[in-house]
């Protein structure tokens, strides 16, 4: 599973090249704080935002070996954060679901909808998207004008969540997939490229 995310992440980065102009600043801890401000959480953790005392026990109980000698990473329940080491940072939040019914992607894609709103992009009945400027989320009609008009969109953040079956369209046989979401900003992640 792990693989198959890392291969879906540059399709939808090339697909989110075309819309971003990509005019956030050089720095950082600037690119930090603007993420932080979009308050993208799930169980408590910010991305963008410095993780606290609580949080950090939690990442030195329970280390996943990172990618990156800048970067730390580690698991709470069935979530995994990547952080950076020297601010304690969030860089990613993702959670994968392996072997999972359509009803457990379904629920997780509501519980997505609740906490997010509704997303930017849906495609294949597979794919969920909800893109951030620093404004805020980026809707659906605002993404198709941007396409439309071939216009660039200044995309800071992310949420993607991406299914192997369909998340709505009825199965008539039971049927289990693997499926994935992964909050992240692009421009903090240029930082960070082996992350």
């Amino acid at each position: 599973m792990q693989k198959k995310i890392l291969c879906r992440i540059p399709v939808l980065v090339l697909f989110l090249c075309l819309f971003s102009g990509g005019l956030y600043a050089n720095d950082p801890n600037d690119l930090f704080e603007q993420v932080e401000t979009l308050k993208l959480e799930r169980n408590g953790y910010v991305l963008g935002a410095a993780l606290n005392q609580r949080q950090i026990k939690i990442a030195t109980a329970n280390p996943v070996d990172a990618t990156s000698k800048d970067t730390f990473k580690f698991k709470d329940k069935n979530l995994y954060v990547v952080a950076q080491k020297t601010s304690n940072r969030v860089l990613v939040i993702y959670e994968q679901l392996e072997a999972a019914s359509q009803q457990k992607i379904q629920d997780l894609v509501g519980d997505l909808y609740m906490n997010f709103d509704d997303p930017t992009v849906l495609a294949h009945d597979k794919v969920v998207y909800w893109a951030y400027t620093k404004e805020g989320i980026i809707t659906s009609k605002e993404f198709d004008t941007a396409r439309q008009y071939k216009k660039k969109l200044d995309i800071l953040a992310t949420v993607k969540f991406i299914s192997d079956i369909n998340i709505m369209e009825t199965v008539k046989e039971p049927s289990t997939g693997q499926a994935y979401y992964i909050i992240s900003s692009d421009p903090i992640l240029k930082f960070f490229k082996d992350t």
